[in-house]
């Protein structure tokens, strides 16, 4: 058995070797820019993490979770445009660096090479991984689309903010680990069970970001907390205050998101702590995990082969940064 980090560090391996010919050099440049930024390479280790619940690694799990790593970047450089992102990991957005439509191209061509990295799967598993890979980039689409109309509303339910982020960012964590475990011949129940697994821990991870950026040591957390705040961002945290807070903290806390005073963070932060935001989030971060380790007890496999998701699972809700 593999923990994370030792598939992490053995998928970045293998997807160092380049993944784009030379020319045209204006794109090509901006794809290998953006590759070599690196990042945790959380969704193509769920992949293979998926594959190896159930029996040794097959060829096929590295090629699919290539597939899901390029998705990924996909997003992330359309994402950065559509936020207007100057910086991702502390350096220069493609889109800042190359331009926008350089930017786009860069990202289409992501999305292509996605699925010829797909198509290296054995026809054995195609009828199964394409279907779900398909559903899950529409819904990833569809969740980016729904977190911006958000950023024009003024009221947001919480059961709202959960549909986006399920589809935003838990679906493809799910898909994940369900096309791992297709590829290691996992049954139809406990490919469920895997996905729901998925699910859960992607709402548990949003959670602890939300939780991070307002309540976390900016030195651990390596950057200024806040810029949810900043942002006026429709977090876990704002939606909960503006559904709980006394009249009073409520107008106050609208008459911030109206404005800029140079304490913002700090009064929002101040408010957040009068509603008990901050102790409600963990509680709510830990409801999410609790379903999610429930999921994986329910994988009818042996304890022991489950060991490497649930301390995955341990380092991405506990981590402070």
């Amino acid at each position: 058995m593999h923990s994370f980090s030792e598939f992490s560090t053995l998928f970045n391996e293998r997807f160092s070797a380049k993944q784009f010919p030379e020319q045209p050099a204006n794109l090509y440049r901006a794809t290998d820019y953006f590759l070599q930024i690196g990042g945790k390479r959380i969704r193509p280790v769920l992949c293979l993490l998926g594959n190896e619940l159930f029996e040794e690694v097959r060829p096929d799990a590295w090629s699919a979770a290539t597939a899901i790593e390029l998705f990924h970047n996909f997003t992330l450089i359309h994402d950065d445009i559509m936020d207007k992102a100057p910086l991702r990991r502390g350096v220069p957005t493609v889109h800042s660096h190359f331009g926008e439509n350089t930017a786009l191209l860069a990202g289409d061509v992501m999305m292509i090479q996605a699925y010829h990295w797909l198509s290296h799967v054995s026809s054995a598993y195609q009828s199964s991984l394409l279907p779900l890979f398909n559903r899950t980039a529409t819904e990833v689409c569809e969740g980016q689309q729904l977190d911006m109309d958000f950023e024009t509303r003024d009221n947001v339910s919480l059961d709202e903010y959960l549909h986006m982020i399920k589809l935003k960012t838990s679906v493809l964590l799910a898909c994940a680990l369900q096309m791992g475990a297709i590829i290691g011949g996992a049954g139809q129940r406990n490919q469920e069970l895997v996905y729901s697994f998925g699910l859960q821990l992607g709402l548990a991870f949003q959670v602890q970001d939300d939780y991070l950026d307002a309540f976390g040591d900016p030195e651990k957390f390596g950057k200024q907390t806040g810029g949810d705040i900043l942002a006026n961002k429709k977090t876990f945290l704002l939606i909960h205050a503006l559904q709980t807070a006394t009249a009073a903290d409520k107008k106050r806390l609208l008459d911030l998101l109206n404005s800029n005073p140079a304490d913002k963070v700090a009064q929002v932060l101040a408010i957040y702590k009068n509603c008990g935001v901050d102790q409600w989030a963990l509680a709510l971060k830990q409801q999410f995990l609790d379903k999610a380790l429930d999921n994986l007890e329910q994988v009818a496999v042996l304890s022991a082969r489950k060991a490497p998701l649930k301390a995955l699972a341990a380092y991405l809700i506990q981590r402070e940064v």
